[in-house]
C-alpha cells in the first residue's frame, strides 16, 4: 500500500492472533484489543483437530507448522463410537506418519500465537463497545470507556457476538436446538481408569437419537466431557446450575437405560457442570460491502461446532492479511478477502448443519449409524466459552 495503514482487530481469539501476526511479519502495525484481562483469565477450550487444507495452512503462512508440529497429538485422531449400550460401532486411528488432522488444546496455539507477536500487541482488557463507518472509508473503533479511535480498518475477530457485527449486518445468533453441557476429568489415566478406557488416545462418542456423550483427551491426562442433547435451551428450569449434584441428577435421568460404564461419565466428574447451548448465524450469512470494516471467524460465521469453526477462523484471518499485504488499498483487500470468503463460509456452515443434524437428530431412535462420509469429523469437539473482544 501507498501509506501504512491504521489497522485494529478486535478480539484476540485465534483468527484474530493469526491475522495480527501476518500482518506485523510483513511490517503493517496492529493493535488487537480483547476484553480480557490477561492471556490466562478464563478457560481457552478444549482441543482441537488442525485440518491440513484450513488450520495448517494458516499456519504455514505466519511461519508456525513446525512449532506447531512440536505441540500437536497426531496419536489422538483416534476415534471411537459406541451405542448407548457401551458396544464399540467404530474404531479409527490414524497412521503414525498421519498429519492430516493432528489434534492440539485451544490454549496451547493461542499461545504460541500470543509469544509469537510482539510485546504490546495485545491490550488486554480494552473491550470493544461498537464500530461506526466514517467518511473517506475509515472506522471508528468505540471502547466501553466512552473513547475512540480511527482507522483505515477494523476487523471484527470478537466472536459469536461480534460488537463489530451490527455494523456490517442485523443478523444475531439464534439457538439451535442443541445443548453442551461440559465436564472435567483430570489426572484420568490413574484416577479414572474407566473414563480412559472409553476415550482412548484421542475422542469417543457414544449416541443414541438425541442424546450423545463425548470424550476428549486433551494434554497432560486430561480429558473434557460433552453431554449433548437436542431439546429447548431452558432444559434445566427449576434447576441451579451451580448446584452440581442436582444437575448430575437431572442429566442422569434423561441419560436413564444408557450402559453403567458410560454413566460414569456423568457421575464421575470433578467440578461442576457447565451449560453451553449452542448458537448459530443464519444461512447465509452475506452482508453490503461497508469500507473499513469486516469480520472473520465465528464474528462471520458462527456454525454448528463439528469440527471447523477454528480451522476456519485460523484461515480466514491468514487470507485477510496476506490480501491486506497484496493489494494497493483496502477496499481491493476487503474485496479480495470476502469474494472468497463468504461463500467458503456458507458452503461450510450448510454442510455443518446437515451434520448436527445427523449427529444430533430429533428422534429417540436407538440407531447409532454414523455415515462414512462423516467419519472422523469431530463430533461436537469445539465448544469453547463465548467470546467477544
Amino acid at each position: 500500500m501507498s501509506t501504512t495503514p491504521r489497522i485494529a482487530i478486535a478480539g484476540a481469539g485465534l483468527g484474530g492472533l493469526v491475522c495480527a501476526l501476518v500482518l506485523q511479519q510483513h511490517g503493517v502495525p496492529i493493535t488487537v484489543f480483547e476484553r480480557e484481562t490477561d492471556p490466562h483469565s478464563r478457560s481457552q477450550g478444549g482441543t482441537l483437530d488442525i485440518h491440513e487444507d484450513t488450520g495448517q495452512a494458516a499456519l504455514r503462512a505466519a511461519g508456525l507448522f513446525d512449532q506447531f508440529l512440536a505441540l500437536s497429538r497426531p496419536e489422538s485422531q483416534e476415534w471411537r463410537l459406541y451405542d448407548r449400550h457401551a458396544t464399540l460401532i467404530r474404531h479409527d486411528q490414524a497412521d503414525e506418519d498421519d498429519l492430516s488432522r493432528p489434534e492440539i488444546d485451544r490454549g496451547q496455539l493461542r499461545a504460541l500465537l500470543l509469544d509469537s507477536l510482539a510485546p504490546g500487541t495485545v491490550r488486554w482488557g480494552h473491550s470493544v463497545r461498537a464500530v461506526t463507518p466514517l467518511p473517506h472509508g475509515t472506522a471508528r473503533l468505540h471502547h466501553h470507556n466512552h473513547t475512540g479511535e480511527d482507522f483505515d480498518l477494523v476487523i471484527g475477530a470478537d466472536g459469536a457476538w461480534s460488537r463489530v457485527r451490527p455494523a456490517l449486518s442485523d443478523a444475531q445468533p439464534s439457538y439451535a436446538g442443541v445443548t453442551l453441557v461440559e465436564a472435567h476429568f483430570d489426572d484420568v489415566d490413574q484416577r479414572h481408569p474407566g473414563i480412559a478406557h472409553l476415550v482412548g488416545r484421542g475422542t469417543m462418542s457414544a449416541k443414541a437419537g438425541r442424546r450423545s456423550l463425548v470424550l476428549q483427551r486433551n494434554s497432560a491426562g486430561h480429558v473434557r466431557a460433552y453431554i449433548n442433547f437436542r431439546g429447548p435451551q431452558d432444559w434445566h428450569a427449576g434447576l441451579d446450575l451451580a448446584d452440581t449434584e442436582a444437575v448430575r441428577a437431572r442429566l442422569l435421568a434423561q441419560y436413564q437405560g444408557w450402559d453403567e460404564s458410560l454413566l460414569d461419565i456423568l457421575r464421575d466428574t470433578e467440578g461442576g457442570f457447565i451449560n453451553r447451548p449452542m448458537f448459530v448465524l443464519p444461512v447465509p450469512h452475506m452482508w453490503r460491502r461497508v469500507p473499513g470494516i469486516t469480520l472473520l471467524g465465528d464474528a462471520a460465521h458462527l456454525m454448528p461446532p463439528v469440527g471447523v469453526g477454528a480451522n476456519l477462523a485460523l484461515l480466514d484471518g491468514a487470507e485477510l492479511a496476506q490480501a491486506v499485504i497484496g493489494h494497493s488499498t483496502i477496499d481491493e483487500a476487503l474485496d479480495a478477502y470476502e469474494s472468497v470468503m463468504l461463500p467458503r463460509a456458507t458452503d461450510n456452515a450448510k454442510t455443518a448443519q446437515q451434520m448436527l443434524t445427523t449427529l444430533m437428530p430429533d428422534t429417540d431412535s436407538d440407531d447409532a449409524a454414523f455415515p462414512d462420509s462423516l467419519w472422523p469429523a469431530d463430533t461436537l469437539p469445539d465448544a469453547r466459552p463465548a467470546h467477544t473482544g
